[in-house]
């Protein structure tokens, strides 16, 4: 009995054809029957009932069927040992981050073709958990953290884009100050579900001698662009890795002046920890593609919460 047997014979029980089991082999069928043959003398037994219609096992062929899978198995973790171990980097993030990633996760597969990069998303909380506990070794998130054992390195600023309907009376302009809008509402979810964005524009309007004017919180069933739309006086903000991804038909995007409206993008690691080799090339290229101002060294920033 050899490992080829058993792999003809696997790949004939789970197709239930000698025909189809040949090609997927990419042997004939003739040489499949004969080892399925050679296999059935040296157990002692018919591993399959044949007919013209089918081929279906026997007794003897259902209980060869997870031994001829676990040998298998083990034969390819033999075969493994002669090769270097795979190394593995778990990123977590929300959507928003996903397009902008993929350029910095193929460059750092490129350098490294043996590492397997696992990109999880999660909320923010679920992020910073994951890396605490070990779960996840990088959590892209905007804003920094203040939790003992995490630290945050700073990959970029991102700007927030304002967006109006084209029915707005500002939106004839493509920038556009703060004071200006301090006279119509700006439309944002719930202060508990984006802590960081109520706070930077609260802060720039602070900045500028202004208060901000909140409208009615927007449902979590509602997106900010279409709220907007039906509310014509009203404006919102969006991060621009978000803005770049959104349809514009209807809307118009604007800049903010002076570049109050920016916000951090770090990524959370756990603080003392020696970093691979591996994970300091993914975040130098982080950097580079997630945030087009991103610093091009990354630098490590002080806990500050957010």
């Amino acid at each position: 009995m050899d490992f080829r047997q058993l792999r003809y014979f696997l790949a004939v029980g789970e197709e239930a054809s000698f025909s189809r089991a040949a090609e997927r082999c990419f042997i004939s069928q003739s040489a499949i029957s004969h080892q399925i043959a050679k296999l059935e003398q040296e157990v002692g037994a018919k591993l399959f009932e044949r007919s013209t219609r089918k081929v279906t096992l026997t007794p003897s062929g259902v209980r060869l069927m997870p031994i001829a899978a676990e040998v298998l198995s083990l034969e390819a973790r033999a075969l493994e040992v002669g090769h270097e171990p795979r190394g593995s980097i778990r990123i977590t993030a929300n959507m928003s981050f996903a397009s902008q990633s993929l350029d910095a996760i193929s460059r750092v597969r490129e350098r490294h073709p043996n590492l397997d990069v696992e990109f999880v998303i999660k909320d923010f909380t679920d992020r910073v958990n994951a890396v605490a506990s070990g779960e996840a070794d990088l959590a892209l998130i905007r804003g920094d953290v203040d939790r003992p054992g995490l630290e945050a390195i700073r990959l970029g600023i991102e700007d927030l884009v304002i967006v109006t309907s084209t029915r707005h009376p500002l939106s004839a302009f493509s920038t556009v100050e703060l004071g200006e809008l301090a006279h119509y509402p700006l439309l944002l979810p719930p202060r508990n579900s984006q802590v960081l964005l109520h706070r930077v524009v609260e802060d720039a309007f602070v900045e500028v001698g202004r208060r901000v004017r909140l409208g009615p919180p927007i449902a979590s069933d509602h997106t900010a662009t279409l709220e907007v739309i039906t509310n014509p006086r009203a404006w919102t903000v969006l991060y621009a890795g978000t803005a770049a991804d959104t349809p514009h038909k209807g809307l118009k995007f604007m800049r903010e002046t002076d570049h109050r409206l920016r916000v951090p993008v770090c990524g959370v690691v756990r603080s003392g920890a020696s970093p691979t080799p591996e994970l300091e090339f993914l975040v130098q290229a982080l950097a580079h593609s997630i945030v087009p101002a991103a610093t091009t060294a990354p630098a490590r920033v002080r806990d500050s919460g957010s």
